[in-house]
């Protein structure tokens, strides 16, 4: 079935809810998307909706798609053409979800239950769903950091000691403050959308969902990824301070033996005389 207008009110064709967070570069100056995909849609803050023949779908400026009944063949072909016309890396993370309408909003098993047709209301859905997926990629790339560097830690344990070179702890140093800096950069995107300052009476709507999502539980946990990606990188920082100290010890240490040298032979040299 095709999708209708009455009003502000789409008749969708079908139940399904699709996310895709295409990463922050996708709406970069440096993006080549064509901007036709902007025209006829309508803005409210940091998203815009687009009405297409089978659904709508909205385009938030943090890279985050949210497809709300959008036939798959459309979805598949914009989402391609996203793609083919950016020239940066585009990075892919999805979830898929389903609604249907009643009496009240109701948040049971991935599928929602919208209590009208008002596109808010799907706004102030989108926009929980758009920052649980971004929270997605935080929760990823923290995750893949401590990981990736979680030998360290049970080396220094073992041995007491970490057998890398300098130059390779200030280049650790330099990737885990970057991933650091990257994701606190992008924290205030986690906050209460502004769009609910214009239209407060949708706040309990995103609030919903955002509970659902587990948003703010899962902000905590990766603010303590954060904090344990930040004592790895003191831990890296002590670490090659007291390679340097030692490296500056042994300097010492071998000059003194030297002026001892040469001052022996300089002994050596008057005792013969």
């Amino acid at each position: 079935m095709d999708n209708e207008m009455t009003g502000n009110e789409i008749i969708f064709s079908d139940d399904k809810l699709s996310i895709y967070n295409f990463g922050d570069d996708f709406l970069s100056e440096n993006s080549n998307i064509d901007k036709r995909f902007f025209e006829g849609g309508t803005r409210y803050r940091d998203a815009v909706q687009i009405v297409v023949s089978t659904g709508e779908y909205w385009i938030f400026d943090y890279g985050v798609v949210v497809f709300w009944a959008v036939d798959e063949d459309e979805r598949e072909a914009l989402i391609h053409r996203l793609k083919k016309d950016n020239t940066t890396h585009i990075k892919k993370i999805e979830e898929h979800l389903r609604f249907t309408f009643s009496d009240e909003l109701v948040i049971k098993k991935d599928v929602i239950s919208l209590p009208n047709n008002d596109p808010l209301t799907r706004l102030a859905i989108s926009h929980a769903l758009a920052q649980s997926n971004k929270l997605m990629e935080y929760e990823i790339q923290a995750q893949n950091s401590i990981k990736h560097y979680s030998h360290i830690p049970e080396e220094l344990a073992k041995t007491g000691k970490i057998s890398i070179s300098q130059k390779e702890i200030a280049k650790i140093r330099g990737t885990l403050l970057s991933t650091k800096s990257d994701i606190i950069l992008h924290y205030g995107l986690l906050d209460t959308p502004d769009f609910f300052w214009e239209y407060p009476e949708y706040e309990s709507t995103y609030e919903r969902m955002a509970r659902y999502m587990d948003i703010h539980q899962r902000v905590e946990l990766l603010s303590k990824k954060l904090a344990t990606i930040h004592e790895l990188f003191e831990m890296l920082a002590g670490e090659q301070k007291h390679q340097h100290s030692s490296f500056l010890e042994w300097i010492i240490i071998v000059l003194i033996a030297i002026e001892i040298v040469l001052f022996l032979v300089q002994e050596l040299k008057d005792l013969v005389l």
